[in-house]
């Protein structure tokens, strides 16, 4: 089977998929659902939850340890010249007990809340991200996290411990011709026994290259005794068939052991199958949940390193008798850089406080996470280039060989540039948050709007959607944020009044919601198609969750005298510069170029323009667009990598 022959999928079926994928119900309270709703519940997050003591004392010893680590025993420099993570490091770390940081300690891990394992994270990610991504991948959508969530006593007592001091492991969906609809996916297991035979091919295989363990994502087909389905397996890496056929390589991360993995006819035990038939991608689905929090946590990581190049830069750099960063320009943006690190670290911690505590739904929440952070981290990188201007766009090795300090700030831009497109790139995940916005509407009124529903359906959603929406809408006309004094705790003596950031973000909470029942009753069943107005609902939501976030933070920093009057300052001008973000999105949801920016992009696919392209050579080289995903035996040699233990 080729690429190009990857069985069809209608719209309709992949969007079937997806959904069947997702969690239906809302079981625990969400405060960024109750956001998109229009309801401030502030109470959800404040006072801002705090770890208890002994996970306090747990992994402050650990981040000791890793500290200790990373400025003695990592080579980023190395990691970048030689473009992999060298054995020793390696086996460094796995004698650290860093494999096993989310492990229960029975398992022999180190036991650390998500709130630790992120500042883990963002510590050894700022030495080199490449480590940072190794961490991760193994961690949070590698096999210990589905095991910890779905595995059996059986696999997390054969697994668990392998993972947490020796066994590095990779989480396998992508494929060659699939993505981010798993509706195609072509790889499969087939049932054989006890046993399924597994054939395929996946595609950027992070920690695939020196993995031990694998999380592989196949179709089963259904047969009987068999309800098939997309169903997650743990395989042995060393098992007869698996060939790592192609180490990539990416503009960043060159420490990334990422690949292309093939499956020839591999037998895997049915005891390795994680979960029911068929359970596959609500599997994948409900660890990212968590797993999500680590790429924004080193983003966080990245924001504090810009931060710290910035200020001892920008004071020793001098123009027109003055330091560059008493000049205006500059000044602007470091001040931006400044302000949004603090809201990084305030949404990340937040939201990992809130998972370790699991009294709230936090999907939406580590989306935002995900999405804010990924984005906001590449702008404050872009930001530090400038700054930096010329020896921002030079090499460390560079500015090493000539006698300046060894600076990567291009490196950091480039490494950062693939968290908008891992773990969901950002138009998916635009796509994926405004569906759980709007989960509430289309659960009242989704069956008003679906073409292929009945008459007598229709008539019954139409008087479920009558009442939510009689008990609803009034609240969206007044609210808190109308009332001057509401929420004087945030304006306490001797600090920046917060109080009127969280008034505009309740107001706006409800202006946002008022615009998402307008747009569903404009455009109804063609809605899931205005993908740019989804997207700038979901970015507004994102600045109102940081806002809050950030709110809520310096507050607990003033009570725990905790540099509370600097938090304040810094949380007051992220809120100014968030709030005119959020307002020109506002002004954009209506208007816009969409539907003029739809008719060029017909023009462009049908040829219209190609006069346009006139005057330019294409240094492309020759091959398909999509390589052959055939399954069969490989023809490639077996690059894959086992790590050494060091002499």
């Amino acid at each position: 089977m080729t690429a190009s022959s990857v069985r069809p999928v209608s719209e309709r079926e992949a969007r079937q998929v997806a959904e069947a994928a997702r969690e239906q119900v809302w079981h625990k309270p969400s405060f960024a659902k109750e956001l998109f709703l229009g309801r401030f519940r502030l109470d959800l997050i404040h006072p801002h939850p705090a770890p208890a003591p002994d996970d306090v004392r747990r992994g402050e010893k650990f981040l000791e340890k890793l500290r200790e680590f990373c400025e003695t025993r990592v080579d980023a420099a190395r990691i970048e010249r030689e473009a992999k993570i060298p054995d020793e490091t390696v086996q460094g770390l796995k004698e650290l007990g860093a494999l096993g940081m989310k492990i229960d300690p029975k398992y022999g891990g180190a036991g650390l809340t998500q709130v630790y394992y992120n500042k883990a994270l963002a510590l050894a990610g700022s030495v080199s991200p490449a480590i940072g991504a190794l961490l991760s991948a193994h961690q949070s959508i590698g096999v210990p996290q589905p095991l910890k969530l779905f595995g059996t006593q059986e696999q997390k007592d054969t697994f668990l411990p392998r993972c947490a001091r020796t066994d590095i492991s990779a989480f396998l969906l992508t494929e060659p011709d699939v993505g981010s609809d798993p509706a195609r996916l072509a790889t499969t297991a087939v049932p054989d026994g006890d046993d399924y035979i597994l054939d395929g091919v996946k595609l950027w295989t992070t920690n695939g290259v020196v993995a031990d363990l694998l999380v592989v994502m196949a179709r089963v087909p259904a047969s009987e005794g068999h309800k098939g389905g997309i169903t997650a397996f743990v395989v042995e890496t060393a098992s007869e068939g698996v060939t790592v056929e192609h180490r990539n390589a990416f503009m960043g991360l060159r420490g990334l052991e990422n690949g292309v993995t093939r499956f020839h006819r591999v037998r895997v035990p049915a005891a390795n199958r994680i979960g029911p038939e068929g359970a596959g991608l609500k599997i994948a689905l409900t660890t990212l949940n968590t797993g999500r929090l680590s790429l924004p946590a080193m983003c966080a990581g990245a924001g504090k390193w810009c931060l710290k190049i910035a200020r001892e830069w920008s004071a020793a750099r001098e123009q027109w008798g003055k330091p560059i960063a008493r000049h205006e320009a500059v000044g602007a943006k470091i001040s931006f850089i400044a302000a949004t690190t603090f809201a990084l670290e305030a949404v990340i911690d937040l939201a990992s406080q809130m998972a370790d505590e699991d009294r709230n739904d936090i999907r939406i929440e580590a989306a935002l996470a995900k999405l804010y952070g990924s984005e906001m981290a590449w702008r404050m990188a872009d930001e530090l280039v400038q700054i930096r201007g010329g020896r921002g766009f030079e090499t460390a090795a560079s500015l090493a060989a000539r006698g300046e300090r060894a600076v990567p700030a291009e490196q950091m831009l480039r490494d950062l540039r693939i968290n908008r497109i891992f773990e969901g790139s950002t138009e998916i995940m635009h796509l994926l948050i405004a569906r759980e916005a709007v989960d509430a509407h289309l659960s009242v009124a989704g069956d008003l709007i679906d073409p292929d529903k009945s008459l007598s359906d229709k008539g019954r959603a139409a008087a479920k959607a009558g009442g939510f929406y009689a008990r609803w809408l009034p609240g969206l006309v007044t609210g808190t944020g109308q009332l001057p004094r509401a929420y004087a705790e945030f304006r306490p003596p001797g600090h920046r009044d917060l109080s009127p950031h969280l008034r505009y973000v309740e107001r706006s909470a409800r202006k946002l919601a008022r615009s998402t029942f307008y747009a569903m009753s404009r455009w109804q069943g063609r809605m899931e198609t205005k993908q740019g107005f989804l997207g700038r609902i979901v970015d507004i939501g994102a600045e109102l969750f940081a806002m809050s976030a950030a709110c809520v933070r310096a507050e607990m920093l003033r009570t725990t005298g905790d540099h509370g009057v600097e938090a304040y300052q810094l949380a007051d001008v992220f809120c100014r510069q968030a709030r005119i973000r959020a307002e020109e999105l506002f002004e954009r949801l209506w208007t816009n170029t969409d539907d003029l920016d739809r008719k060029v992009v017909s023009g462009v696919l049908a040829g219209s323009y190609t006069w346009l392209e006139d005057g330019v050579l294409d240094p492309s080289g020759d091959g398909p667009w999509i390589a052959d995903a055939t399954p069969g035996p490989a023809t490639k040699e077996n690059v894959h990598r086992r790590i050494s233990p060091c002499a």
